[in-house]
């Protein structure tokens, strides 16, 4: 599988990359704005947190799902990345009264191919998903949030609210999804 991992400026990137880098795995970076160029070229797509608000950034990672969705391709957004993902597949996000930051654990709901147990996760965000679309199945909940994970129909195609390579947990979920 190769991967190209859309680079949307979280701050935890390096630990994403450090990663897929000892698990000698296939995969590309690049900055969103030059993503869209690539994207036949690869299998699947990790879509990273990112720190501020950008209307290209959204435009460009609404069109790399649309892409994964058409062409039955592989796709893992994480925070912000799953936060698009839900908006593009009808669902919407609010803003929290504050941010959510440090260790959460996460209740599975929903049998999945990438998490079958109870994990603690690293969390770091303002928003959360409120709503999911129709064809979207919430797999994982905590107390602070419903939809933690998220699946497209039965798809290979997933959302974290939480930032996942930040934990050991976290990364088993990652693995997960890049055995996929």
């Amino acid at each position: 599988m190769r991967i190209l991992v859309v680079n949307n400026g979280s701050l935890y990137n390096n630990q994403l990359l450090c990663f897929l880098f000892n698990k000698k795995s296939n995969f590309v970076v690049l900055p969103y704005f030059k993503s869209l160029e690539v994207v036949d070229k690869f299998d699947s797509f990790i879509l990273t947190g990112r720190q501020h608000n950008n209307k290209l950034m959204n435009v460009i990672n609404s069109k790399i799902i649309y892409h994964s969705i058409s062409y039955d391709k592989s796709l893992f957004g994480i925070c912000y990345g799953a936060e698009i993902l839900a908006l593009v597949l009808g669902g919407t996000i609010v803003k929290m009264n504050s941010i959510k930051y440090g260790s959460e654990n996460i209740k599975i709901i929903k049998p999945n191919p990438i998490c079958n147990m109870a994990s603690n996760v690293f969390k770091s965000h303002r928003y959360k998903i409120s709503k999911v679309g129709k064809l979207t199945s919430c797999l994982a909940m905590s107390k602070n949030c419903f939809y933690e994970m998220i699946q497209y129909s039965n798809s290979n195609i997933f959302g974290t609210q939480f930032h996942p390579e930040m934990t050991s947990d976290g990364l088993n979920i990652l693995e997960s999804f890049i055995l996929l």
